[in-house]
């Protein structure tokens, strides 16, 4: 080392010692020179923090352009300790320092680095099963969207530039809990208004979480037309394996605009999908009625090559509008290591059910437990009875695991056996590494009320329309947001109170003290011919919360009566849960990010026909930089004045007749 560059990199280091040292916040702790012996020697900084490549698969490496690496240079003296047999470990350094499994995630992280991501979202038709969809919204000219990667402690930075024709759009950062930047959470009319065709937003937060996730539009229905995509954090596992395999994002998917059936759907009832489609990749035998011997160009389907002996990380994620999945793979068994964001104690299975929302990080090892003749296995995405709704059965082998690339013949594999109901994973298989004790409730309310999920006519403005029309309610109406005026900016609202439609709950309390929500679905929540009376996956954003209960028996009433049932150490923890037909979900969640946060359905005709609700927490601490406030305040008033001028509407109409749906 040159001697000026020596000089330039100590001063650098003795002054992020004694100032701003970079893990101040987490496991750092700073030493009083107090009473020491100096000695008159110079003293070499601590190496530069290690720059290393997740595990990609050797032979299946993405492109320089998608490729990242991890970069911890300004974690001096710290090393990586991550490797195909030390998974639970990430970085270790000086005094025994570690970040591992065992991290407590939630108070303490690494000191990476800011990822930048430009999405640009445009429309575009798209062909993914070989019929063509005319109204496709997809971000850079791709669905899925581009995989955005960071690695456990950095800062993400990505900015939306919204080329639509007729639709605002806000992005939302699936299961990230925002910590402290409630307005980075991409919800419209709860955190922030719509981009405006035309204009640009750019979110800024950082990944205190590790695991697989995916973002998407929480504008209306646009996820369910393609605004998608999956998101990577790297960090540590709670197994071991040798390689990971990009994220698979499995979805039902139509060939009609969601937009076009929603037209119907609150008469006429969900509609039905189509086809399923993993990794944006899908078959569908469609034959012309006047071009019988013409049929369409078939994909190729979803398919990856594995070596034998070798133990590949699966991240399953369920994008879908309407179906929850059960995945697996013909002659394996699969090891379940990650649900949502939590690590959990691995557990053995031969399926995996994933709930529109959910994720599941799991192992599968290139060993078959049944041989098949030709070393090609189906991976199967079986809708899960009673969470799906498709006119005609689909086909649910939608990849291929092969052994041999050179093998190019469909698999003739047989199917595992195992049940189709739909249920989430076993309530007792999930078991969080890093244990939480839940305290008692804060909220009074909790112990006697619960949240009612249910079918309701409601009419009248807002509604659109507004003669009566079945919709969907879980606290006082079907939800109905405004566009132009987003819960954030409306702290304090008229009056002392918010309009029912608006769902707003109002929680202060302590901070960490404990949340409690309990939400109910009775056996005959439906409507014949419209709404069936399925599960429900109902997701909370600004949190993982811990699941105190998930029972398929009728709720008794009160708290009181089930408290000594509801499990309070070590819950199973995540972000997104099915609620059982005629049963109850009671989960607790601390009072530590202060902000409007979406409680909501995720099956997307539900969430449009109002089945969600608002916690507003601690909102007397909630704290937006000057910055971030000022491009708050911006993109409503650009949003104000495009959505003001009614020739920029689809239907050139009036503002009023704009909206026909919940908005999220």
């Amino acid at each position: 080392m040159h001697l000026l560059d020596f000089w330039l990199e100590y001063l650098v280091y003795f002054l992020d010692v004694v100032t701003f040292s970079p893990l101040s916040h987490n496991l750092s702790s700073q030493q009083s020179l107090q009473g020491q012996n100096v000695v008159a020697e110079v003293i070499r900084p601590p190496k530069k923090g290690p720059i290393f490549a997740p595990p990609y698969p050797p032979e299946d490496t993405p492109p320089p352009d998608v490729a990242i690496k991890c970069d911890y240079s300004a974690m001096r003296g710290w090393e990586l300790c991550n490797g195909a047999d030390d998974r639970d470990c990430w970085l270790k350094g000086p005094e025994g320092k570690k970040f591992t499994i065992d991290t407590d995630y939630e108070h303490n992280w690494p000191t990476g680095i800011k990822r930048t991501y430009i999405l640009d979202v445009s429309e575009m038709a798209l062909a993914p099963d070989g019929v063509c969809m005319p109204y496709g919204k997809v971000f850079n000219g791709s669905y899925p969207g581009p995989w955005i990667q960071a690695c456990w402690g950095d800062e993400i930075e990505v900015t939306i530039r919204n080329n639509l024709w007729y639709n605002g759009t806000t992005i939302h950062w699936h299961g990230l809990r925002q910590w402290n930047t409630v307005e980075m959470d991409g919800v419209n009319a709860v955190t922030q208004c719509p981009i405006a065709p035309g204009e640009n937003f750019t979110y800024t937060f950082q990944a205190l979480q590790y695991g697989s996730s995916w973002y998407h539009s929480h504008y209306s229905l646009q996820y369910a037309d393609g605004l998608a995509g999956p998101i990577t954090i790297y960090g540590p596992s709670s197994a071991n394996y040798d390689h990971a395999i990009e994220p698979i994002l499995m979805t039902d998917w139509n060939h009609r605009s969601a937009f076009q059936d929603w037209a119907w759907a609150p008469d006429f009832g969900a509609p039905s999908m189509t086809n399923i489609l993993l990794n944006g990749k899908g078959r569908y035998n469609y034959t012309h009625p006047k071009h019988p011997n013409l049929p369409i160009g078939q994909p190729e389907r979803y398919s990856k090559v594995i070596e034998r002996g070798r133990r590949y990380l699966l991240r399953l994620i369920n994008t879908s509008l309407d179906t929850a999945f059960i995945f697996s793979i013909d002659g394996h068994n699969v090891t379940v290591i990650g649900a949502d964001f939590v690590p959990i104690e691995p557990y053995d299975t031969n399926s995996v059910l994933v709930a529109i929302g959910q994720r599941y990080h799991v192992i599968v090892e290139a060993n078959p437990i049944v041989e098949s003749p030709d070393d090609n296995y189906w991976m199967r995405t079986t809708p899960a009875d009673g969470c799906s709704t498709f006119g005609t059965w689909p086909d649910t082998k939608t990849g291929v695991i092969r052994y041999d690339s050179r093998n190019t013949n469909d698999p003739t594999s047989s199917q595992n056996r195992f049940p189709t109901a739909c249920s989430d994973e076993p309530y007792e298989s999930l078991v969080p590494k890093l244990p939480w004790t839940v305290g008692p409730p804060a909220n009074e309310e909790a112990t006697n009320g619960s949240y009612f999920v249910h079918l309701v006519n409601s009419e009248g403005p807002p509604y659109h329309p507004s003669t009566p029309t079945t919709r969907w309610s879980a606290y006082q109406d079907p939800l109905w947001l405004n566009f132009g005026e987003p819960t954030i900016r409306n702290l304090d609202p008229a009056g002392g109170s918010y309009p029912r439609y608006l769902d707003v709950v109002t929680q202060d309390h302590a901070e960490n003290s404990w949340i409690y929500l309990v939400i109910t679905l009775s056996k005959g929540t439906g409507k014949p011919g419209v709404f069936k009376p399925g599960g429900h996956p109902m997701h909370l954003h600004g949190h993982d919360f811990a699941l105190l209960a998930q029972s398929h028996d009728p709720y008794p009433g009160s708290l009181d009566q089930i408290k000594d049932t509801l499990k309070t150490n070590n819950p199973p923890r995540r972000d997104v849960a099915l609620l059982p037909r005629g049963g109850y979900l009671v989960i607790a969640f601390k009072a530590d990010n202060p902000g409007p946060w979406l409680l909501h359905c995720h099956i997307a005709w539900h969430a449009s026909g109002g089945l969600a609700f608002q916690i507003l927490e601690n909102k007397d601490k909630i704290s937006i930089s000057p910055e971030n406030q000022l491009a708050m305040n911006q993109t409503c008033e650009k949003w104000d004045k495009w959505v003001g001028d009614v020739e920029n509407h689809w239907n050139n109409k009036t503002v009023s007749d704009f909206q026909d749906d919940s908005g999220i």
